[in-house]
């Protein structure tokens, strides 16, 4: 089963943002694994973007995990969207670079991983260490 995608994150974006100061938007990689195009991801996350702004919050974005059980496929077309997120005009929180492996590009290292989809706890401590600044 997969997990939200961009378009049904969206959905929901004023009901999760409410009452909130900051929006951080992370979503895009189930989009990629449900075969939808990387601009789609990215026009949706714009669309999010655009959003946050108009409710008056403060808006970063996550750019997208390494992705082990993807890998090779995926990465090309998770690079391209993380490229689109750069693109933005708002913060972003760099989870890519913070948790890919450097002896293994395109991957998480192991022990940042729990099954090769998601970060582990470690991972996790990892985001909020390096890659988690708010603006």
């Amino acid at each position: 089963m997969y997990g939200k995608r961009t378009d049904e994150i969206a959905a929901w974006l004023d009901e999760a943002a409410a009452g909130a100061d900051v929006l951080v938007v992370q979503g895009g990689i189930n989009d990629l694994a449900q075969g939808r195009p990387p601009a789609d991801a990215a026009a949706n996350l714009a669309a999010m973007v655009r959003r946050g702004r108009e409710l008056g919050l403060r808006v970063a974005v996550a750019d997208v995990l390494p992705w082990n059980n993807g890998w090779p496929d995926a990465e090309p077309r998770i690079r391209e969207l993380n490229a689109r997120i750069r693109e933005l005009g708002v913060p972003v929180l760099p989870f890519h670079d913070t948790l890919e492996d450097p002896e293994r590009p395109g991957r998480m290292r192991a022990s940042w991983t729990v099954e090769g989809d998601h970060p582990s706890v470690a991972g996790y401590r990892r985001l909020g260490e390096v890659a988690f600044r708010l603006p």
